[in-house]
């Protein structure tokens, strides 16, 4: 059995009042069930970055704002992503656009997932980051989670505010799904780059 790919789950909302908490650590629980990858977060909040300002790209040129560099260090060290993102006027969050915009290198030729979550599953944000990711040479899978009317209202602080296992049975085929995938190309996409 090949080794253990390594997944970053990127908590894409800093909000004092976020809800992404819960369901980070819903896919946590779901991915230390596997033995096929590891699952490790990166939170925005624990990198305060500014926002962007930079002469060009880090494709370009090496940053100068040490929070950036400290940030490019901490992606490029997996075999590939799980971004969890709210959907903001249909779109991702701007913490988790900056973040994208403050490194490249790492993000190239990795495969990248999402779980999204608001009135439409956060699709319309997973959407737009599919795109973000084709420009950062990232390798965007079909498979992604969405939790997003009455099972968002079962969990979210604005409906009943349930545990996450309460709609568990719907989201974990998605789940399922979007880390097979994940795997598959983590593991195909880090051979040939090895090559």
């Amino acid at each position: 059995m090949p080794e253990p790919v390594r997944i970053a789950l990127i908590v894409g909302s800093t909000r004092d009042t976020r809800f992404a908490d819960k369901p980070a650590e819903w896919l946590r629980e779901v991915a230390t069930e596997r033995d096929d990858l590891t699952l490790e977060t990166l939170d925005l909040r624990d990198f305060d970055l500014p926002f962007f300002n930079e002469a060009a790209s880090e494709l370009w040129m090496e940053s100068s704002e040490p929070k950036a560099r400290a940030w490019q260090d901490a992606v490029s060290g997996y075999d590939g992503y799980v971004f969890l993102t709210a959907e903001y006027n249909h779109s991702i969050t701007g913490a988790l656009k900056n973040a994208l915009d403050q490194a490249y290198k790492g993000w190239v030729r990795k495969p990248m997932s999402a779980m999204g979550y608001g009135g439409v599953g956060g699709a319309r944000a997973v959407e737009h980051l599919r795109t973000i990711a084709v420009e950062l040479q990232m390798a965007p899978i079909r498979h992604a989670v969405h939790l997003g009317g009455g099972e968002l209202m079962k969990v979210s602080p604005l409906g009943e505010n349930g545990p996450m296992s309460a709609v568990d049975a719907v989201l974990r085929p998605s789940a399922t799904a979007m880390f097979d995938d994940l795997v598959w190309w983590a593991q195909a996409l880090k051979s040939a780059r090895a090559r």
